[in-house]
């Protein structure tokens, strides 16, 4: 995305994270961290199964060299405020999703330069110093997940039937914005989207299925109930594209890598959609 679309949608999530926060309150949160089984499972999910998924699928798919470190740097970045919107419109367990959000974005300051050096000297031969912005990362949790949704949380406690009046146009409005944003993506990827597909667009695929799908594998496994499987689903497919696409194209000085973040970022839209819909299903047929 380039910066205007960026700066709309960091917007358009601080106002839909706000609307989240309507919807919580802090029993949700103590919920979370009193019994930690899905928090554990779901950091498993995105810190070390997703990159192991990773580095396998570059050695099973024939991939150029900067296809497969652009896969990489992507398995890298888990979750993402994206991810919340998604497990909110899916009506996932937010809290859990929110919790997940905060606590791998902090993990990944280690994780990330490990992961793609380790990346860079399978594929390559070589090793690169990454070295993330540690505040800009924390301050971009702050600012577009953290203070709105506690402010939502703030205004909950203080008037529930308003919050309760919000929540039907909240949904609406996060709708809305997941439309315009797949939307967007794709307009303004139009003349690049065949050629990313056909480099990169299978294996970008089944890496978003997998991780998925590992995801309500092991919730089931774990005995998790249905809205904690969707949010660790949705936290281990949906990552966050738009600092993968940074990575590639501001630390590593290489736009070739970004390609694969580039179709994962469209790719995971359709599947998030998929998703919200089967939730929705699901909920209406046996009400988690």
């Amino acid at each position: 995305m380039d910066r205007i679309s960026t700066l709309f949608l960091a917007a358009s999530l601080i106002v839909i994270m706000f609307g989240m926060g309507l919807s919580l309150t802090s029993t949700d949160f103590r919920r979370v961290f009193v019994q930690p089984k899905a928090i554990l499972v779901g950091l498993l999910n995105q810190l070390i199964l997703l990159p192991i998924i990773g580095f396998g699928l570059i050695y099973v798919f024939p991939l150029q060299p900067e296809i497969a470190i652009g896969v990489i740097i992507l398995a890298a970045c888990p979750g993402g405020p994206t991810s919340n919107l998604i497990t909110h419109l899916a009506k996932g367990d937010t809290a859990l999703s929110v919790s997940l959000t905060a606590i791998s974005s902090f993990i990944t300051l280690l994780t990330i330069p490990f992961v793609i050096n380790l990346g860079l000297r399978q594929v390559l031969g070589q090793q690169t110093a990454i070295q993330l912005d540690t505040i800009q990362t924390i301050a971009q949790v702050f600012v577009i997940v953290i203070i709105p949704v506690t402010i939502g949380m703030w205004i909950r406690a203080r008037n529930a039937a308003f919050a309760d009046r919000m929540d039907r146009p909240v949904r609406m409005a996060s709708s809305f914005v997941f439309v315009l944003v797949l939307a967007g993506v794709i307009f303004k990827e139009k003349a690049n989207i065949v050629n990313y597909f056909e480099q990169a667009g299978i294996v970008m695929l089944t890496l978003n299925v997998l991780t998925m799908l590992l995801g309500l594998l092991l919730t089931h496994f774990f005995k998790l109930s249905f809205k904690q499987g969707v949010s660790i689903s949705i936290e281990s497919g949906i990552q966050n594209g738009t600092l993968a696409i940074t990575i590639a194209t501001v630390l590593l000085a290489n736009s070739s890598y970004a390609v694969a973040p580039a179709i994962y970022s469209l790719i995971m839209f359709i599947t998030g959609g998929i998703i919200i819909f089967w939730s929705h299903r699901k909920q209406a047929i046996t009400p988690a």
